[in-house]
């Protein structure tokens, strides 16, 4: 059964209580970038030849092709710590979206940036869509994120996804299901990170509200 992407992003919800207080530094938002490699390819991942950031962590490369475009309002920050988090929060929505459109539920990418519980409600939805051979299409907007570090390797992170342009696809009888155009379609994410010991910082518990970001 076709639906909106919402109903299934809305069923991505960890146990895992998140301070809502805990929010700050909020992101610069003088940028308004489309990610790299929005418009090329499939969304297959592979290991990427070079560092991500200032690290020497070898991430992977996320394709998403152009028929969905993922994009990223102020995802910049001063603090190199906090853009750390912003860049691999960032690539874990973009893994899972890739996953969508390749249908993988078992994507590397979306491993590589979840863990615990957050990997098992990942593949979860990710395994909603494939069920039903549903792809995605259209654009979304992911703004406002706030980052707060908790010491030395843990985080909560929160941002908003506006999905009222985006859709899905079956893949069989091309039948697309648009997003409500309504206040509910604008979800806030909730995520705790934890940095691995690899110097990834991973999503360990995500909650997505709905119409959180009225």
């Amino acid at each position: 059964m076709n639906r909106p992407i919402r109903l299934v992003t809305a069923a991505l919800t960890a146990s895992a209580a998140l301070l809502l207080t805990a929010c700050g530094s909020e992101g610069d938002d003088k940028s308004s970038d489309k990610i790299e490699g929005a418009g090329e390819g499939g969304g297959k991942a592979s290991a990427s030849a070079e560092p991500s950031g200032n690290d020497k962590v070898k991430r992977p490369e996320i394709k998403l092709p152009a028929e969905f475009r993922a994009n990223f309002a102020g995802w910049t920050n001063s603090d190199p710590k906090q853009q750390a988090i912003l860049d691999d929060g960032r690539e874990e929505l973009r893994a899972k979206y890739a996953a969508i459109i390749d249908a993988e539920p078992e994507s590397d990418a979306v491993a590589f940036y979840n863990s615990g519980a957050s990997l098992t409600t990942a593949r979860k939805w990710i395994k909603g869509f494939t069920e039903t051979d549903d792809s995605l299409i259209g654009e979304i907007k992911a703004y406002s994120p706030k980052v707060n570090v908790n010491g030395k390797d843990a985080a909560v992170f929160f941002y908003c996804v506006d999905e009222r342009k985006a859709s899905t696809k079956n893949r069989k009888t091309k039948k697309v299901t648009a997003t409500p155009d309504s206040p509910e379609s604008v979800l806030q994410y909730r995520a705790r990170l934890t940095k691995s010991e690899q110097g990834v910082w991973q999503t360990v518990s995500l909650e997505t509200v709905p119409g959180g970001c009225k």
